[in-house]
């Protein structure tokens, strides 16, 4: 039976990036069984929710699920649970997708795109792994409550277990052990309980099952700095849900432009991945042309290399991203004037 792939556009540049991952999935012609579904703003529109439970089951049912991005200030006074990052959340939750892999790649052809100088990021290769189910955004209790007096007190959880953290480390251990062998394990184990227990519980299952691979312990603020000081000093970075959503940003602004940025989220052996483009719905570019459809093809690379067993066609659309930025293709993130389309047009001739 042909492979299946749910796309979810979504809001924003999303449905302008996905277009164009639709263009190439007919340029790479494989044995694959495409469909679409609403999603996030687009769903709440549409069906009264930022996801609904036909699209969830599609997504659970499809071998990978491919989205372009959520979000809005069309939708920004909804309530909380209404809100396209919400659909967003119960999606990841649903599909029980962990473990967020985020790479921070710097093409040769952008190395002087980037904030810091070439010779810091030339050749640049960080694989971000970002525990994605659990912690503080979705800890409890969590709320807003009214204090006597008439002030008010905000909560959030922070809230990690044994299993949680060993699932993801071993992930990122599994990972490093096919790359350079390295892991930074980040956290802030100084001040904050649940740091101290994911170290401490890294630290076992290190000693346990990875005593092969290299691994040392910072504190997240310190590999925050360290990313800007000297980003090549690190391989595999394993970190929680909140410094994994801060620090795979950072990386990626290192690497030219967040519009580069893939990523993927797995879950169990055999489940559907989720995967995405790091940027976001950019509502400020929306529906000019201008969005960088990059980071949603090279999450196509992700998901026909990790779920969709197509590995042949993963390689020769990465080759293509290499091909149209060494042929001088840029849309304006990166100081170019390449329209979506015609930064689409520049990777599907890479194909050909």
């Amino acid at each position: 039976m042909a492979k299946t792939l749910l796309l979810l556009p979504g809001d924003g540049i999303g449905p302008e990036v996905i277009a164009e991952v639709r263009r190439v999935l007919d340029a790479l012609a494989l044995p694959l069984s495409v469909s679409e579904a609403p999603f996030g703003g687009a769903a709440l529109d549409a069906e009264g929710v930022p996801i609904s439970d036909t699209t969830v089951r599609a997504a659970i049912a499809a071998d990978a699920v491919l989205m372009g991005a959520v979000g809005g200030p069309k939708w920004a006074s909804a309530p909380r649970d209404k809100r396209p990052e919400a659909g967003l959340l119960r999606l990841r939750k649903d599909m029980a997708v962990f473990a967020n892999l985020r790479p921070a790649l710097c093409f040769a052809a952008l190395a002087d795109a980037s904030p810091l100088k070439p010779d810091l990021v030339a050749g640049l290769d960080i694989m971000i792994v970002r525990e994605l189910t659990g912690g503080v955004y979705f800890g409890e209790p969590r709320g807003i409550e009214t204090l006597p007096g008439g002030g008010r007190r905000g909560v959030d959880t922070q809230v990690y277990t044994t299993a949680e953290i060993h699932r993801v480390a071993r992930v990122a251990f599994e990972l490093a052990r096919k790359r350079n062998n390295r892991v930074h394990s980040a956290e802030k184990s100084n001040v904050m309980e649940s740091g101290l227990l994911w170290r401490e519980e890294v630290t076992a299952l290190h000693k346990a099952e990875y005593a092969d691979v290299k691994l040392e312990h910072i504190l997240a603020d310190n590999c925050a700095m360290q990313l800007v000081k000297a980003p090549k000093q690190f391989d595999v970075i394993l970190t929680d849900n909140l410094f994994g959503d801060l620090l795979s940003d950072e990386a990626a602004m290192l690497t030219g432009s967040i519009g580069l940025l893939p990523s993927a989220a797995l879950g169990e052996a055999g489940r559907p991945g989720l995967y995405e483009p790091v940027h976001g719905s950019a509502p400020d570019i929306a529906g000019k042309g201008i969005a960088n459809p990059l980071a949603a093809l090279l999450s196509l690379a992700m998901a026909l290399r990790l779920s969709l067993g197509f590995a042949e066609a993963a390689d020769r659309l990465e080759t293509a991203v290499r091909a149209a930025l060494d042929a001088g293709a840029r849309t304006p993130d990166l100081g170019g004037a390449s329209t979506t389309h015609a930064m689409g047009d520049a990777v599907i001739a890479g194909l050909r």
